[in-house]
């Protein structure tokens, strides 16, 4: 099991070749339009976790991970679901990157879902706990729009780190609600975070993808 942990980190690293550091999820635009503070960031993040697509990321994930899942009827919730278009490219384009370099890794044949339903579908692989895996998977979510902040903001590299670690409660509460959740119980309402995503679209300076 610690070795099946170890290759659940590896693939939710900054270091996995998903191209994770270049999708800020909307923040570009929030910190564009003047949010710089720690207090505003963090805030944004957790919302985004809570009622976003952490939200219903962390439950299509659980359900992945089942091995009767209907994986093919998951990846389409997920497609559907994304609130923009710049949402459906990052999850659909980091989800084709992770399957092809897990294929390539354990030689499985795993095809291009959408990023929460390929880790799912990889992870049965995994001897690990669901609620650990959800965890995981939100961390590295968390953390990468953490990096971002810290990039483009700029915030500090404690401070960054300071903030991921007061989302660690968040993220500990919303693995245990999501392995229970069913996918009619995902209820986004992270209104501000879509319109962000949207707007992102016709900003004239981009240095992310979304």
């Amino acid at each position: 099991m610690r070795t099946d942990l170890l290759t659940l980190v590896q693939w939710l690293s900054p270091a996995f070749p998903t191209g994770a550091f270049a999708y800020s999820h909307g923040l570009e635009t929030v910190i564009a339009g003047g949010e710089r503070t720690t207090a505003g960031l963090s805030g944004w993040i957790e919302g985004v976790l809570r009622l976003g697509s952490g939200q219903s990321d962390a439950v299509l994930l659980a359900q992945s991970l089942s091995p009767g899942a209907d994986i093919a009827a998951l990846d389409a919730v997920a497609r559907a679901i994304a609130g923009s278009k710049e949402r459906l490219i990052e999850t659909v384009e980091q989800g084709a990157a992770f399957a092809r370099t897990v294929s390539a890794l354990t030689g499985r044949d795993l095809p291009t879902r959408a990023l929460p339903v390929a880790v799912g579908e990889a992870a049965q692989a995994l001897d690990l706990p669901a609620d650990e895996v959800v965890a995981v998977y939100l961390h590295a979510f968390a953390a990468n729009l953490v990096a971002c902040a810290t990039r483009f903001a700029p915030l500090g590299q404690t401070e960054g780190q300071r903030m991921l670690a007061a989302l660690h409660p968040v993220v500990s509460t919303l693995a245990d609600w999501a392995i229970r959740a069913d996918v009619d119980d995902i209820g986004t309402s992270a209104i501000g975070s879509d319109l962000a995503a949207m707007r992102h679209e016709t900003l004239d300076v981009r240095i992310f993808k979304t």
